[in-house]
């Protein structure tokens, strides 16, 4: 993220802080009204908490510029600089406990513990760029600082609204929505308060087409007009047009100009309507018949993020390989059901020429299709990295969510980003779902310098169909969808879901609870904040298909892994049903 380098130029008809609009508004504090000693304390826990969540190489220019960046913004004498400096080093992380109880004591926290996060934000987005590390940081101060993330949410939305222009209808004048309005104008005030502060200073580069300016009328209403002048002319356009790319339309306005190797599907479809300041990428793993046609419908619940997309990718090829998997489940239910079971994946070991011989007999009706999608997941992770790389999405984290070959996908879009000079910043959070991948800790290590946030691997230790396609591999490959990866980092999450997960189909069956499981929102929570659906993105229900029935069937006799809810690393090994 590109740093403001030089001591604030602000102009003198340029208060720090607007007088209030309307008679009897509430006055609204930012960072650099708290005492010198509270300001010295905020920004030595951002620096402590940037070393604890960054601590590698790559990341250390990073959080040196944000700690300059900061002290300048709260207003700090530069002596300080050499102390916070050593914060974001990695010195004096013992002292994190005393700087959270002195903020939480401070008077303004009290009255409204929000500052801190408003503040934060209000910071990180300056420039138009929100890199992921600095979400990481904000979510981080906002729990030890006791605010609930949702609130983190509220924000973000405000601060997008405040960049766009908003109609009301006047029917809208009832005394519900005229609060609404007034919180609305309050958190807009606040939020454009430092923007307006350094607007005169900030050098955004404009380029392409212009994203929906700010209006300039609207806004000296809520930071006075010398304050919306700055925003309105140049720096409001540019953040708008920084966060969400030139183009201004998401990712929905990507289209592959020409087939990129042998990519013949690459297209992102919207999951629902709605902006928001970081997005979420969904990559569905295989088609089937029946409910799960589309490249949306698993994703039915998923409510991470207002603005959420799902990669249509190669359909024809995963609608084979979907077909492939009904067939081989419900054909080979009746003959080969139990026998099937007893070679279930044992530790996560798969040993070659145990699997029975009427399964390996038909053997090829998944291997061919399943080799086919596992090249092409491959190169659609390369196609992804750029895409991402290039900032077709705008300068705001992503977050990506994968299942089966979707989960692929992701792998294979990381390990191409970690190969790239400037792949910091963009991921927030990734999560895998029974991942068709290399487990070894090894081979994950270098997604440390392009995550972010958490890196989430769900696995089910009893997925045989997963085993069965690796059976040909060497006994000492390590299928990060069948086991824990064994990383040592703070990022690094691994979740049991073999009390969820039956089998592997039900990655998409049961992705409601899977999503539960690993911690990421769903749909309902989202209800009366009116996460709405896009048109069309969920298909009619339709009864579940002869083939899904046997695939249930024959994946129910799966080891269930432990008592019920228990979906961590340390779940205890599942007592075999059959005879050793």
């Amino acid at each position: 993220m590109a740093m403001w380098n030089r001591p604030c130029q602000r102009l003198p008809q340029q208060p720090l802080v607007a007088e209030p609009t309307a008679e009897g508004e509430p006055h609204l504090p930012t960072g650099r009204e708290l005492t010198e000693a509270n300001r010295f304390a905020y920004a030595a826990l951002c620096g402590i908490s940037l070393s604890q969540l960054f601590p590698e190489p790559e990341h250390s220019s990073f959080c040196t510029e944000f700690m300059a960046g900061l002290v300048q913004w709260l207003e700090l004498s530069e002596a300080v600089l050499p102390t916070m400096t050593a914060f974001a080093s990695g010195l004096g992380g013992e002292g994190a406990d005393v700087f959270v109880q002195i903020l939480l004591k401070d008077p303004i926290l009290k009255d409204d513990p929000t500052v801190i996060t408003q503040d934060l934000l209000s910071f990180s987005l300056k420039d138009g760029h929100y890199d992921a590390r600095a979400r990481v940081l904000v979510c981080h101060m906002t729990s030890l600082l006791q605010v609930p993330l949702e609130e983190l949410d509220v924000l973000e939305e405000m601060f997008l609204e405040s960049l766009k222009e908003i109609k009301e209808e006047e029917s809208e004048m009832a005394e519900a929505s005229r609060k609404k309005k007034e919180n609305r104008r309050k958190w807009k005030r606040y939020l454009l308060i430092g923007l307006a502060t350094v607007g005169g200073g900030t050098v955004i580069g404009v380029t392409g087409g212009l994203a929906a300016p700010l209006v300039a009328a609207g806004a000296a209403t809520i930071i006075g007009s010398a304050g919306a002048a700055a925003l309105g002319s140049a720096a409001g356009i540019a953040i708008m047009t920084s966060l969400f790319g030139a183009a201004g339309a998401g990712l929905t306005g990507y289209k592959m100009k020409k087939r990129v190797g042998a990519i013949e599907e690459f297209t992102f479809l919207p999951l629902t309507e709605g902006r928001q300041l970081h997005i979420t990428i969904a990559v569905t793993g295989w088609l089937a018949s029946g409910k799960y046609r589309t490249f949306s419908a698993p994703w039915a619940a998923l409510a991470h993020s207002r603005e959420q997309y799902c990669l249509a990718w190669e359909a024809k090829y995963l609608m084979e390989l979907g077909n492939a998997l009904e067939t081989i489940l419900s054909g080979l239910a009746n003959m080969v059901a139990q026998e099937a079971l007893k070679y279930t994946v044992l530790s996560g070991i798969v040993a070659a020429l145990t699997w029975p011989a009427s399964l390996l007999s038909v053997a090829n009706v998944i291997d061919n299709p399943w080799g086919v999608c596992l090249h092409r997941s491959a190169e659609v992770g390369k196609h992804l990295a750029h895409i991402l790389l290039s900032r077709q999405q705008g300068r705001r984290p992503v977050t990506l969510i994968g299942f089966s070959l979707g989960a692929r996908v992701i792998y294979f879009c990381l390990q191409e980003m970690a190969q790239e000079k400037d792949c910091q910043g963009i991921i927030e959070d990734v999560i895998l779902l029974g991942a068709p991948v290399e487990g070894e800790a090894k081979h994950w290590e270098p997604f440390r310098k392009v995550v972010s946030g958490r890196i989430i691997n769900g696995y089910c230790r009893g997925d045989w169909l997963l085993s069965f396609v690796y059976r040909t591999s060497s006994v000492q490959l390590r299928v990060a969808g069948l086991q824990p990866v064994l990383l040592q980092d703070r990022r690094v999450e691994n979740v049991d879901l073999t009390s969820v997960v039956s089998g592997h189909l039900d990655y998409a069956k049961q992705m409601d609870a899977i999503l539960k499981a690993v911690g990421i929102r769903t749909k309902p929570g989202w209800d009366e904040k009116g996460l709405l659906l896009a048109p069309g993105c969920l298909p009619s229900e339709e009864p579940r298909q002869a083939a899904a029935a046997a695939s249930s069937a024959l994946e129910s006799g799966c080891p269930s892994g432990g008592p019920e809810g228990s979906l961590g690393p340390e779940a205890p090994t599942p007592a075999l049903p059959w005879p050793q």
